[in-house]
């Protein structure tokens, strides 16, 4: 039994062809115009697709996740773009799936009104990523070893006692510091995110990513996904190279890319 997988919403456009294949590799994408929004989508397997195989795959087999993950984003990607322009869209989590076309429509009618102020907020804006990397903890870390009172007190106190005192009081001077770092750290973040609603129309928070996701070697300590006017992504560019170079010398750089997807400013 076929499916519908829903990619995205958008406004219709006069470009309904997709040169990606579908989640599955081998469907074609189109496209079931309503009204004045089109639904991207492509027939799929319901039995390989539905949520409870999905979440089955989850459990037993990553990589082919991973795989349709991408295949699912490549699909979005190939949406928002037309010719040199990024088109706004609404994108769709992973494995939606509906069984018929009426019950797409039906959906799409139900929640009409909402997409469409969706998509007014989001038009002519773009969806950017930033993301913070601790370079240097060593020089991060003795910056905050000499600015902090109380670390230098404790490292003059621990100077005068014998070797068998000093070795339980340098264990505590090592919980105050990594204290301290965390509580820097989170202050350093918040000041970088603060910085850039200069150059943002809305902003929102992401989870860190450990380094197995990242494949950096150094640790995120910001995440940021950030709504930009597009008239002002030169402004945000130099924004955040600026920004970066700022922050070299703190022992830190910084990554923007996109445009992206509008996973985090579309929600309806």
């Amino acid at each position: 039994m076929d499916g519908l997988y829903l990619y995205c919403i958008r406004e219709k456009t006069d470009t309904p062809c997709f040169s990606t294949k579908g989640i599955d590799e081998k469907e074609e994408v189109f496209v079931i115009p309503f009204r004045e929004l089109e639904a991207v989508v492509s027939k799929v397997s319901f039995e390989e697709f539905a949520s409870e195989e999905i979440q089955k795959k989850a459990r037993e087999d990553l990589n082919w996740i991973k795989e349709k993950a991408i295949a699912h984003e490549k699909v979005i990607e190939e949406a928002m773009r037309k010719d040199d322009k990024v088109l706004s869209l609404i994108p769709m989590r992973f494995g939606t799936i509906f069984k018929e076309r009426a019950g797409l429509e039906e959906t799409l009618n139900k929640d009409y009104l909402k997409i469409r102020e969706v998509l007014d907020r989001i038009r002519g804006k773009q969806e950017w990523s930033v993301k913070v990397y601790l370079k240097e903890r060593e020089k991060f870390e003795q910056v905050i070893k000499d600015k902090n009172e109380t670390i230098k007190e404790k490292e003059k106190e621990i100077a005068s006692l014998p070797e068998g005192l000093a070795f339980f009081m340098e264990e505590e001077l090592k919980e105050i510091i990594a204290k301290e770092i965390n509580k820097e750290l989170n202050n350093f973040a918040e000041d970088i995110f603060e910085r850039l609603k200069d150059f943002s129309f809305d902003l929102a928070k992401g989870k860190l990513l450990e380094k197995e996701l990242t494949g950096k070697e150094k640790p995120m300590v910001l995440n940021v996904s950030c709504l930009i006017l597009e008239d002002r992504i030169e402004d945000f560019k130099k924004g955040v190279e600026a920004l970066d170079q700022g922050i070299n010398t703190k022992g830190f750089y910084l990554e923007h890319s996109g445009p992206w997807p509008v996973y985090n400013f579309s929600v309806y």
